[in-house]
């Protein structure tokens, strides 16, 4: 008895019957079908007439379809995932198992020739529309019963074209999923009124928000194919003040499949997806021709910058990967991240500083790196400003040290990441990143000066662009922790305005520009058009769904700007072939010069004095005006010596 209940238990608890069951119930679709064709044909009675060959019929329709369903596969299908692919395979399996029957009788060959062709016929139908009835009854009842059980929310999708279509689809048979389909939101005049999957068409126009409103829809999912419109529409605007969430979908090939079943992933529409860029494309067999079977090294490679630049550059197969921070835990992240995705590449992770030039030198002595994406940086503008010595020591001394040690153990290039902030420097992290520029720059050009016939040289490249969203400490990840908790979003004054680009297209970017340099560039990126930060702050307010979140401004930080330039007032670009990557004409030093300079002011950060630091630096960068800070003082007395008495 318990057996007994337990067998039960098993099946009747299973989310998949199994084939044999499936099988079984075709095999009593296919006798109860030759039973009802003639009964159609000779009537009740007529079955049981002791001439009849119903015993015969049946036997053989089965056999037939037996067979049939074993090629076509009929039986293997998830019943209440049933598609139109799965109702095609019956039709095809059916009707090769029936034609089969109806020919040998037809040509009343052996046996079959009792058999009537006209029974075979409507059995035929009755058969194939009883197997389809069968499956959309159990997919129509198996979907209405997963709704019910739950509370299911009403959406509409955004494109009524293929991939809106397959979104639909995954929804309404991802029992995860808790999204009812009440309509498809098209901007194509010819689909309006028409239905889909049950549900109709809806224009993208101003009676949109009525249609909304009347099906109680509050979440539109936007197919990937429609993510570029809505970044250039005003839809997101008029959605705004309806309290209606943006979600969108992952493109058809990244979706999960468990047990052959196509299964939705869902996310909530960021502000990232949102950005109003070009797709950045950029040339893979140059840049792979640059990095295969190189030996790279990357300084800074558990920020954000310098992870996806180890993340693409490993699609690239190098021979050897150099991973390099001070930063102990990120740097265990990436560390995981390569032993779970890149377990067969030549992976080496280093805890080091890049301003211990001792350590440096080991590293360089140990794995002599032939192409270098240096990322290590202090990059935040307040910090900076009250931390002037240590932007010294990481910023520039450590950049002159990986330079001196890239040229002294033959690195093919040295490609440097620099900023926005480091033209026309306001602060001190800006002006540390100009010092750093003018001496990776005059060291590339005395190098090409000395450079004899036939020797190969060390590249040295620079990149400079402007903020990423999403960077570590940037403002997407501070508006994001605000809003979650409930508010106030602050931001620093209404009208300030910064240039934005995604972390993948920078890094993209930087790989081009380093496969494009052939030393002392200064390469610029093509930022798109300025936002302003109090917009990004409103729309990633509505995106999150909430309300009542208020926007507060505290006054600009210091040394900060309200807007930040790409280019320095006396430089000019010149093209590349690449027409988001221009070369910034820039004023050129004096090796000597610079290095004595430097090297002066590197010994002066060691005292710890602010301001005769700061006056140093400004004696390197002239256009160094301070803002919003203690050091404004100096740009307006005499020069301060920058000597100790």
């Amino acid at each position: 008895m318990a057996t007994r209940t337990n067998f039960f238990q098993k099946y009747l608890s299973m989310r998949i019957l199994p084939m044999w069951t499936i099988l079984l119930m075709d095999i009593l679709i296919v006798v109860g079908s030759c039973i009802l064709a003639y009964i159609l044909r000779y009537n009740f009675m007529g079955v049981f007439n002791p001439e009849s060959n119903i015993d015969t019929t049946v036997l053989w329709a089965v056999l037939v379809n037996l067979i049939c369903f074993r090629v076509f596969h009929t039986y293997s299908n998830v019943l209440r995932f049933s598609s139109f692919v799965d109702i095609m395979r019956i039709f095809v399996s059916t009707s090769v198992a029936y034609g089969i029957l109806a020919l040998w009788s037809l040509f009343e060959i052996g046996s079959f020739a009792q058999l009537s062709t006209s029974v075979m016929l409507m059995a035929y139908v009755i058969n194939f529309a009883l197997m389809a009835c069968l499956r959309i009854i159990v997919k129509t009842l198996y979907e209405h019963m997963n709704l019910d059980s739950k509370r299911s929310e009403n959406v509409f999708i955004y494109g009524a074209t293929e991939e809106g279509v397959n979104i639909a689809k995954a929804l309404r048979v991802d029992q995860r999923s808790n999204y009812r389909l009440r309509g498809f939101i098209t901007d194509d005049p010819a689909l309006i009124g028409k239905i889909l999957m049950g549900v109709k068409v809806y224009l993208n126009n101003n009676t949109l928000m009525e249609q909304l409103y009347e099906q109680d829809v509050h979440v539109i999912v936007v197919s990937p194919q429609k993510m570029e419109m809505l970044k250039t529409s005003d839809m997101i605007e008029r959605l705004r003040d309806e309290h209606i969430r943006l979600y969108t979908s992952s493109s058809l090939n990244e979706w999960n499949e468990k047990d052959g079943i196509q299964q939705t992933k869902l996310k909530e529409i960021q502000i990232e997806d949102l950005l109003q860029r070009d797709t950045i494309m950029i040339d893979i067999p140059k840049v792979a021709s640059h990095l295969e079977g190189k030996r790279v090294m990357i300084t800074g490679a558990a920020g954000s910058i310098g992870c996806e630049i180890m993340r693409q550059v490993a699609s690239f197969n190098p021979y050897q990967l150099i991973l390099i921070d001070q930063a102990e835990t990120p740097l265990h992240d990436i560390r995981l991240e390569l032993q779970d995705k890149w377990r067969n590449l030549d992976a080496t992770t280093i805890i080091a500083d890049i301003s211990n030039l001792t350590r440096l030198e080991n590293i360089f002595r140990d794995y002599r790196p032939q192409y270098i994406f240096h990322a290590a940086a202090y990059k935040h503008v307040p910090m900076m400003e009250d931390n002037v010595s240590e932007s010294i020591q990481v910023n520039v001394l450590g950049t002159r040290n990986l330079a001196d040690l890239a040229v002294k153990y033959g690195t093919e290039k040295f490609v440097m990441i620099s900023t926005d902030k480091a033209v026309n420097p306001t602060n001190v992290m800006g002006c540390s990143k100009r010092i750093c520029e003018i001496y990776v720059q005059s060291l590339a050009k005395k190098l090409m000066r000395e450079q004899n016939p036939g020797q190969p040289i060390t590249q040295f490249i620079t990149t400079r662009f402007g903020n990423v969203l999403g960077s570590n400490g940037s403002v997407i990840p501070r508006f994001r922790s605000q809003i979650q908790r409930g508010g106030p979003v602050t931001v620093t004054h209404p009208e300030i305005i910064r240039y934005f680009m995604t972390i993948p297209e920078a890094c993209r970017l930087v790989l081009e520009a380093g496969s494009m340099g052939n030393g002392g560039e200064i390469y610029i990126f093509d930022m798109g058009e300025p936002v302003k930060i109090v917009d990004l702050a409103q729309r990633m307010i509505y995106l999150s769904g909430r309300t009542g979140i208020k926007i507060e401004f505290t006054g600009l930080r210091h040394g900060e700007k309200l807007y930040e330039e790409l280019l320095n007032n006396k430089e000019h670009t010149k093209p590349t072939y690449h027409n988001k990557i221009m070369i910034a004409n820039v004023r050129e030093y004096d090796y000597d010069e610079v290095r004595d300079k430097i090297q002066h002011l590197i010994d002066m950060s060691y005292s710890y004095d602010q301001m005769l630091i700061v006056a140093a630096m400004k004696k390197i960068v002239p256009e160094f005006i301070s803002k919003n800070s203690c050091f404004e003082v100096l740009d307006k007395t005499p020069k301060m010596t920058t000597e100790k008495a």
